[in-house]
């Protein structure tokens, strides 16, 4: 049976309530002022306290839409645990797994450490927020986009293995909970954002500069000369997928991996 609700309500999101981590900055930022302005209600998720206060306050004031910010290590499993016992009174309607760390070492030079705080952050914080999500909402279902990248699929920077094999275990994750929950009215996707232009890859070509790496601009280069739109893409290209994901214009869209990428991996 087709949906005959009106677009304008296809889109908006208001009488629902949305979890986004990593919502203090770029990417999952975007998501949330999108989120807010189709009028969510929101819960942001991260370790940024000010950050998480800064658009807590520009989204509530911006859209009318309630704004909560929640200082989480997801590094830390007990707190998810405890951000999902202040939750599950008034549970979430919808998921959003966008937090991830992006941080360049040598496959020969990554220990125990380095890949337990990758996967930590990347995958097992996700892997849990679902677990919690799904208990909570029971049989009411649910919707979660889980935030992942090409790097995945198409290794493409140097010193970035431990980041894609976070990446690609997002994506098996999605599929599995699509085909095992479904039925129960849960729909779970995942965006597969290319380049985007973030303060995070800001951040590192600025210590690329310092340190003069002149491999990681050729990179950067030969990555451009690749996407057909010859330019990197920004936050909102993706948070309007991850929009779309979330509304009901995607009510038969389950267990998709959608590329926000630009063309890059038509090559």
């Amino acid at each position: 049976m087709t949906d005959s609700k009106p677009l304008i309500e296809l889109f908006s999101l208001k009488g629902r309530k949305a979890v986004i981590t990593g919502g203090a900055s770029g990417i999952g930022r975007a998501i949330a002022e999108r989120f807010a302005e189709a009028g969510a209600d929101l819960v942001l998720v991260d370790v940024n306290e000010v950050g998480m206060a800064e658009v807590a306050r520009t989204l509530s004031g911006k859209f009318g839409v309630n704004v909560s910010a929640k200082k989480v290590d997801l590094m830390k499993k007990p707190e998810i645990d405890n951000l999902w016992k202040e939750l599950e009174t008034l549970p979430p309607d919808i998921l959003v797994n966008n937090a991830g760390i992006y941080e360049f070492k040598d496959f020969l030079e990554v220990d125990e450490a380095f890949l337990e705080r990758t996967l930590s952050v990347n995958l097992k914080s996700a892997f849990y927020m679902c677990q919690h999500f799904i208990r909570t909402r029971g049989e009411k279902g649910g919707v979660i986009v889980n935030v992942s990248s090409i790097e995945s699929v198409l290794h493409l920077v140097k010193g970035l293995i431990h980041y894609g094999v976070s990446k690609i275990g997002l994506v098996a994750m999605t599929r599995a909970l699509a085909r095992e929950y479904g039925e129960k009215g849960f729909r779970v996707n995942a965006v597969m954002p290319g380049g985007i232009h973030t303060p995070g890859t800001d951040k590192v070509r600025n210590e690329a500069i310092k340190k003069l790496r002149i491999g990681f601009f050729i990179t950067g280069l030969q990555f451009i000369s690749r996407v057909p739109l010859k330019r990197l893409g920004e936050p909102d290209e993706v948070a309007k997928v991850v929009l779309f994901l979330a509304t009901d214009m995607a009510s038969y869209v389950n267990g998709a991996v959608i590329t926000v990428d630009g063309g890059f991996l038509t090559d």
